[in-house]
């Protein structure tokens, strides 16, 4: 009877470790997230294997706002190799709450923005992107834990979809931090 027990105790107690194993977060590809850009067109991020990708959470009415002129030029310097990718967000001081089209309005006629621009998203809190999600949680990147602290943070991919390292807002686009990376291309 002692044996019948402990064998089934044996037994519940597997199975328990395997389920949750199976519903523990595991790092997973950035080029499996999805998102739109800033028309609502899908973006395939895997159509960017191979280059390194810039992530920066942008707004138009922010103290770093001028950066959409650093990130324009690293975009046009770099464009063969790296894709920026600036993500509208309106959780810091409400900065950003314009429409998508205002958005691209401002970014166009303002900076001559033509790098890529997504739709508006949120990049903390409970509607967090699983962009986001992937690029904060290291259970997720497989690099490191993150919090986005301020708009025009930023986030650096390499050509194989793995985190290379982020930035603060005060980390200019143009910065040897960023430029070291791509100084190989």
């Amino acid at each position: 009877m002692k044996t019948s027990y402990f064998l089934t105790l044996s037994f519940i107690m597997a199975l328990s470790l395997f389920s949750k194993a199976q519903d523990a977060p595991t790092s997973t590809s950035i080029y499996d997230i999805e998102i739109n850009d800033i028309n609502g067109n899908p973006i395939e991020l895997s159509n960017f294997k191979g280059k390194k990708i810039l992530f920066v959470n942008v707004a138009s009415k922010c103290g770093f706002t001028p950066q959409y002129k650093e990130l324009e030029l690293l975009h046009e310097l770099y464009k063969n190799q790296l894709v920026v990718i600036g993500l509208p967000c309106n959780q810091f001081g409400q900065q950003e709450p314009g429409s998508n089209e205002e958005i691209v309005e401002f970014c166009s006629s303002t900076f001559g923005v033509e790098f890529l621009m997504t739709d508006k998203i949120e990049v903390k809190g409970a509607n967090q992107h699983p962009l986001y999600a992937w690029l904060t949680k290291k259970e997720l990147n497989g690099k490191k834990n993150s919090t986005v602290k301020w708009n025009f943070q930023k986030y650096l991919i390499d050509e194989q979809g793995e985190l290379i390292d982020f930035y603060y807002s005060i980390t200019k686009p143009m910065s040897d931090k960023i430029l070291q990376h791509l100084s190989d291309l």
